[in-house]
Parts: C-alpha cells; sequence; structure tokens
C-alpha cells in the first residue's frame, strides 16, 4: 500500500493570472502558500482483477476506461496504469471551499501512482503531469498556482510565462515576520461551498475575448502580487494586509458570483474588529475568508459570534509526498 498527501493552499497575491488565456498573452505572477491541511490518497493493488476508486462515490468496474471520475481516470492512463488498482481518497476540508483542493488531488494521486509503479518524479514534472491532465486533457478553467504550490509547497513566487513555462522560487521572508504572518493569518469558513468552474469559465471567456475591464483588473492584480511579494520579502506585514484589502476590492468587482450580501457584512465585521486586510480565498463565492490580523482574541470572538468556524492552519514546507510504502 502507498499513501500519499498533499497539501492545501492560500493564495497571498496575484491570484487569477495563472489562467492561461491570461499568462499566455500577458504573463502571470502569484505568491501562493501550503498549508497544513491535506488531501490524501491511498493506492493498493486488490485481489479482484478490477479498478475500485473511493471518494465520495464507490466505483468498482473492470478496466480504467470505464471509470467515471475524471481526474482519476486520467491520471491512469497517463501513467499507464489498469486493474488490479484501488484507490481511495480522505481529506481534511471538503472541496468547493477555496483551498486548490482539486489541484491537491491531482497531484497527491499521480505521486501516488508514479510510486505504485517506482518511477521517480521531481516537484516540477509533477505540476507540470498535473496541469497537462486538468488544463488540457480535461479542459477544465483552472490555473495553475493550486498543482505548482501543492507540489512544491512551503511560501512560493510562480512567474507564468508564455509557453506555460514557471519559474519557481521559495520567497526569502525573514524569520521574524514568518512566524508572525503564521500566526495572525486567519481563515474562516463561510459556510458556502461552491464549484469554481462557472466564475473561471468566466474570466477566462472574457480574457480570451480581450475584455478591456478585465485585462486591466488582471493587470492590476498581478502588479499587486509583486508588490505583495516585495512586502513579504521586507518583513512588511501591515504593507502586506493593506494590500491584501485592495486585491480583494478588485477581485470582487471582477464577477458578480464573487461574494454576497452576507460574505461581505463578514468581511466588514472582520474590518471593524481588528482584521487589517482580508480577502476569499480561491475564485470566489464561498470557502474560506482569510484575515490578517494583530489583534487575533478581538477578531475570533467577533467572527465566531456570527457563527463562523475558525480553522487554524501552519504552512507547509513539504509538498506533495509519499507518506508510507508497504
Amino acid at each position: 500500500m502507498i499513501i500519499t498527501r498533499s497539501p492545501l493552499r492560500i493564495s497571498l497575491g496575484g491570484g487569477g493570472t495563472d489562467l492561461p488565456s491570461y499568462y499566455r498573452e500577458h504573463g502571470g505572477f502569484v505568491v501562493a502558500a501550503a498549508i497544513d491541511k491535506y488531501v490524501y490518497i491511498t493506492v493498493h493493488t486488490p485481489f479482484a482483477n478490477q479498478v475500485i476508486a473511493k471518494y465520495s462515490k464507490l466505483e468498482v468496474v473492470d478496466s480504467t476506461a470505464d471509470l467515471k471520475h475524471p481526474i482519476i481516470r486520467e491520471a491512469l492512463r497517463l501513467v499507464g496504469l489498469d486493474a488490479p488498482i484501488e484507490i481511495a481518497s480522505m481529506s481534511d476540508i471538503p472541496a468547493g471551499t477555496g483551498l486548490g483542493s482539486s489541484g491537491s488531488f491531482t497531484t497527491a494521486l499521480l505521486q501516488g501512482l508514479h510510486a505504485t509503479v517506482r518511477s521517480h518524479v521531481t516537484p516540477s514534472k509533477l505540476a507540470e503531469e498535473a496541469c497537462h491532465l486538468e488544463i488540457d486533457i480535461l479542459g477544465e478553467p483552472v490555473g495553475r498556482q493550486d498543482q505548482y504550490i501543492a507540489a512544491f509547497g512551503g511560501i512560493t513566487a510562480f512567474t507564468f510565462c508564455s509557453g506555460d513555462k514557471v519559474e519557481v522560487r521559495p520567497v526569502p521572508i525573514p524569520p521574524v515576520a514568518l512566524s508572525n504572518l503564521e500566526d495572525n493569518l486567519i481563515l474562516f469558513f463561510t459556510g458556502y461551498t461552491r464549484s469554481a468552474s462557472a466564475i473561471l469559465k468566466d474570466q477566462d471567456t472574457r480574457s480570451m475575448n480581450k475584455d478591456k475591464e478585465m485585462l486591466e483588473n488582471l493587470h492590476f492584480v498581478k502588479q499587486l502580487g509583486y508588490e505583495s511579494c516585495a512586502a513579504l520579502e521586507a518583513g512588511d506585514l501591515r504593507r502586506f494586509a493593506d494590500l491584501m484589502h485592495v486585491h480583494w476590492e478588485h477581485k470582487r468587482a471582477r464577477s458578480q458570483g464573487m461574494t454576497n450580501a452576507t460574505i461581505d457584512q463578514y468581511y466588514e465585521l472582520a474590518r471593524a474588529n481588528g482584521a487589517l486586510g482580508g480577502k476569499l480565498i480561491g475564485a470566489g463565492g464561498g470557502g474560506f475568508l482569510m484575515f490578517y490580523t494583530e489583534d487575533k482574541t478581538r477578531l475570533r470572538k467577533a467572527m465566531t459570534d456570527v457563527g463562523l468556524r475558525e480553522v487554524r492552519a501552519r504552512f507547509d514546507f513539504e509538498g506533495t509526498r509519499v507518506v508510507e510504502k508497504s
């Protein structure tokens, strides 16, 4: 049996500029952080000559081609595996919450399948294969940051170039600032889950159609990403928090489905109770609100009093890896 795990992520700047419809013409830049909330995959050779997939559903089929789960099916094809094989998945946080679970699922699955055939795979190759599977094979309107931050871990800056080249650089944050950043970033679940596809599809279509408003928004957000990275490297966390707030104001203008009245009320409540900056993580529409605060006690009380659930997280610096092989 092989068990792999892949971290979920939070975006710290530049989110949205990692979609091919934007970066292939204009270049993209994202700063992201892996967190210690994981997707786990187990791969096992069963006695029966079948393909067994256990996720939110159970599939038992005779061959890879018969699988309904698109990512599992195409990952098996990509690595060249068929029956007998059994795959099961678990996650610390449910899908549809904006923490990049699809990219984490895909990287953990591919890592497990490569380990099954005793094929060494680097973080770069793992991320490239996961992107190829989701974007090129399945045609999903997703970006590339989720797969890359899951594969590499840490707090990392990604430059997305035309030709699909990705430059990867760990962000050198001063140790004291890194500790404060980890302590002062707080996540609250809004209670809403959603599929990112509709929001991302709208952005994708408008970018491909060279919609001026969308492109100007993404250009601005990319510049904020550069400035956020510089603030983190300088250890200027108040500047980083200010930029996160500006980012949210522009992000919420990108799509009508980005937020709703309830989420906006939560955000304003947080700002009135010690949040220096914040935003909704992921494509929008639900999931987690992330805030930076220097008054955690006050902010926690305000948000939990209105029924929001805090999820405490630390940074993950290992990325996708095999945790057990027997």
